[in-house]
């Protein structure tokens, strides 16, 4: 497969483009900032430089051309203001989905994070992340088209992987691990059967291909 993730630089995307690029997958990622790329390749990754919040439908559409999937696992980052959640968290996210659509790639993954709600108040930073996560979402499964997929993660940790998680449409909060997280989109990607549902992740106990399959209903 070839697969093109956004925010290819994030932590969980650096994780994610390893497992993808060992298991013989053609992987790209989109970054920022030129200084970034080497990471990429360290990673099995060709870095494709563009920035999602100044670029049009067409310049995206065109990095998506021929690629069987795409992830949006970009993300503002947690030193970043309201306003950036509205442009990256939102927009990009947005972007990114109409991009797919006119790239005809339907298979369509999103990091999105527990909590996530259109209809979330508060003027916080976080409030305002929950709520434009929510709205990209939204947005995004909204777009008939594509085989979407998204995925709402738990508290975010560096722990080492365990391979054991708690995948399901809801699991209640809880913590999981990057490399738990990347483990399981690296599995949704290729699990068309999973289209069309919303996930929340936590650590758990049952290995991630058994709990991938057993929310696609194999």
């Amino acid at each position: 497969m070839r697969i093109v993730i956004a925010g290819g630089h994030g932590q969980i995307a650096l994780r994610l483009e390893r497992l993808l690029s060992a298991r013989g997958d053609e992987v790209a990622g989109i970054i920022r900032r030129a200084e970034q790329g080497d990471d990429l390749r360290a990673a099995g990754a060709e870095p494709v430089l563009l920035d999602l919040e100044s670029a049009s439908v067409e310049e995206v559409a065109a990095l998506l051309q021929g690629a069987d999937a795409a992830v949006f696992a970009a993300g503002a980052g947690p030193g970043s203001g309201t306003a950036r959640k509205e442009t990256v968290d939102k927009g990009a996210a947005v972007l990114f989905a109409d991009a797919a659509v006119r790239a005809g790639v339907r298979r369509f993954v999103v990091v999105s994070s527990m909590g996530a709600d259109p209809a979330h108040r508060g003027d916080d930073v976080f409030d305002v992340y929950l709520r434009a996560k929510g709205e990209a979402d939204a947005y995004v499964t909204g777009q008939s088209i594509l085989d979407w997929t998204i995925l709402r993660p738990g508290s975010l940790t560096d722990a080492p992987g365990t391979g054991l998680v708690r995948l399901e449409a809801h699991t209640g909060r809880g913590a999981v691990s990057r490399d738990d997280v990347a483990a399981v989109l690296a599995e949704l990607v290729d699990t068309s059967a999973t289209a069309g549902l919303t996930l929340e992740l936590i650590g758990g106990s049952t290995p991630v291909t058994v709990a991938v399959k057993s929310v696609a209903g194999n």
